[in-house]
């Protein structure tokens, strides 16, 4: 979906000049900068722009349609409401705030922690190279989800727990990208100047290559956002993740499998924020990716 979106945006038509590529990739980094910014905008100010708090409860009103098919919703309940009677759309806005934040400091960590053992792992060699190395294939063979059922298990669910499993499974894929270019940077003539001159290791490192090398974590970073929050929210929908009282899209989808039938809205919302939010994540990820590849900009 997020692919073929993306090929609609930044396909130049037959025929045209191929300086409108890069307008249109323009383009689809503006859509996805827009949704990350909006997505951002109402989590900060959830509390000021939700309708209702998000967990109260009206059993008189269970299941109310959306406003624009039912009467009784009306102008109160844009997007109807659950099965205990809570607006669904103050339950989106508020559950954009575990998702961002899940999905911002699990991925800061990773990018930081993974980048960090990448550099030391090509510049040393070694000793350190190999031991760094092994546990990257380690961590990468194992499945996601039962290093999850197996963290969870033992520390229980809550938002720490949830950004400490993302944070133990997402490191090596920066570790590796980030080795395999530092072992490149290590043979350049500036980073050889650089020793000879008599520079520290820890100068050569995060003064010299590490600047070089912050575009690829960057880019893996922004693309991996969007991942990160499809992990929490399968994680929420399968009770992994926060606990029930927070709401969260995950958790929503999960309620709303039961009321497919006969109360659509629960589950259809938040499925659309979801795909929503992660679209505008991978298009700006693509976006920043071309911009920061010299190989791309033609």
């Amino acid at each position: 979906m997020v692919s073929w979106i993306r090929a609609l945006v930044s396909r130049t038509p037959q025929g045209a000049d191929a300086e409108g590529a890069p307008q249109r990739r323009d383009l689809s980094g503006a859509i996805g900068g827009a949704i990350v910014v909006v997505v951002a905008l109402l989590a900060v100010f959830a509390s000021l722009i939700a309708p209702h708090d998000p967990n109260a409860q009206d059993l008189l009103g269970r299941l109310k349609p959306p406003g624009w098919q039912s009467p009784y919703s009306g102008a109160r309940f844009l997007v109807g409401t659950d099965h205990l009677g809570r607006d669904v759309l103050s339950r989106i806005i508020y559950g954009s705030r575990v998702s961002l934040l899940v999905g911002i400091v699990s991925v800061a960590i990773t990018a930081a922690f993974g980048t960090i053992l990448g550099l030391v792992a090509g510049y040393y060699r070694g000793f350190v190279e190999t031991v760094i190395m092994r546990c990257v294939d380690l961590v990468m063979s194992l499945p996601f989800m039962l290093l999850a059922l197996a963290v969870i298990g033992i520390t229980g669910p809550g938002i720490q727990n949830l950004i400490l499993v993302v944070a133990l499974t997402r490191w090596a894929r920066y570790t590796r990208v980030i080795y395999g270019q530092t072992l490149s940077y290590a043979e350049k003539e500036f980073v050889e100047a650089a020793q000879a001159l008599g520079s520290s290791n820890a100068r050569v490192l995060f003064h010299h290559m590490l600047p070089n090398l912050l575009p690829s974590a960057v880019v893996l970073a922004t693309l991996d956002l969007g991942f990160v929050i499809i992990l929490e929210s399968g994680l929420s929908f399968l009770g992994l993740g926060v606990p029930p009282t927070v709401s969260t899209w995950g958790t929503m989808l999960a309620d709303g499998r039961s009321y497919l039938n006969n109360a659509w809205w629960m589950g259809t919302f938040p499925g659309l924020a979801i795909m929503i939010t992660v679209l505008g994540f991978n298009l700006l990820g693509d976006w920043t990716r071309d911009r920061m590849d010299p190989t791309l900009r033609v």
